[in-house]
């Protein structure tokens, strides 16, 4: 009876973590998606993302309380800490490293956002961090490598499956941040087996993301070249050296 029980627990997490991955699909409906400061020009939903968050920390703890082992076999937890601090903070450098140059890359500078914009982002990147290492780097890995797979497959299959739910993908987005979602993936999955926890890779995680944004101006998604404001207005602007020959007014005459 017992072991019935613990087997129908573990089955109702693994439901919880796919719903956390259909969650994740739909995070642009909620303002929380990599690409969505961009889409419309239009700053993000408060509300929305703030619903989000909610219904992603619950679907957390659910599965913290009905799974019988969360932390031995999903990862959940700091799992060796001093391990998880080092990684933590090299998955961080590294990742901080990548965002620096996709800017130089993109922008050939730092193009630093308005500062009103950095507390939305910075909860955004942490909260987005946590659900995110908690449903691919903690369930589906953990649930893949229980299934008896070679880690490094499992390893890949999550983060596959992590940049397939970003949507990072689809026709019209950045393939750089595509191809940096599978990067996080990786490097979450493989901090996570060495340290035996989600917390060195939700530490990374959350720092690439916010140093993205510091760095590019964006959440994770830029415009097509020549489409950002500074281009746009560079374009409107005569060549250096050029003066702009026109009709003078009429002198005002005192009266």
């Amino acid at each position: 009876m017992d072991e019935w029980l613990t087997g129908l627990r573990i089955l109702i997490a693994v439901g919880l973590a796919l719903l956390l991955v259909m969650l994740r699909l739909e995070a642009a409906r909620f303002s929380a998606a990599e690409y969505d400061d961009t889409i419309d020009g239009r700053a993000p939903s408060i509300r929305r993302r703030v619903a989000w968050y909610a219904i992603g920390l619950t679907l957390v703890a659910a599965i913290f309380l009905v799974h019988p082992t969360p932390r031995a076999d999903l990862f959940l937890g700091s799992g060796d800490r001093p391990l998880a601090i080092t990684y933590g903070f090299l998955y961080a450098a590294a990742g901080t490293a990548i965002a620096l140059g996709v800017a130089f890359y993109r922008y050939r500078r730092l193009r630093f956002p308005d500062v009103w914009s950095y507390p939305g982002a910075l909860l955004n990147a942490v909260m987005t961090a946590l659900i995110d290492d908690v449903t691919f780097r903690g369930a589906i890995f953990g649930v893949i490598l229980l299934a008896g797979l070679d880690p490094n497959a499992a390893n890949a299959i999550q983060a596959i499956l992590y940049a397939l739910a970003t949507r990072l993908g689809a026709p019209g987005r950045n393939r750089y941040m595509l191809v940096m979602a599978i990067l996080v993936g990786l490097a979450g999955g493989w901090v996570t087996a060495i340290t035996g926890g989600i917390a060195a890779a939700f530490l990374g995680h959350a720092v690439t993301r916010f140093a993205v944004f510091l760095s590019t101006g964006h959440a994770g998604q830029f415009a097509p070249r020549g489409r950002e404001v500074e281009e746009i207005e560079e374009k409107r602007r005569p060549p250096k050296g050029w003066r702009v020959i026109g009709p003078r007014e009429p002198a005002s005459r005192d009266r």
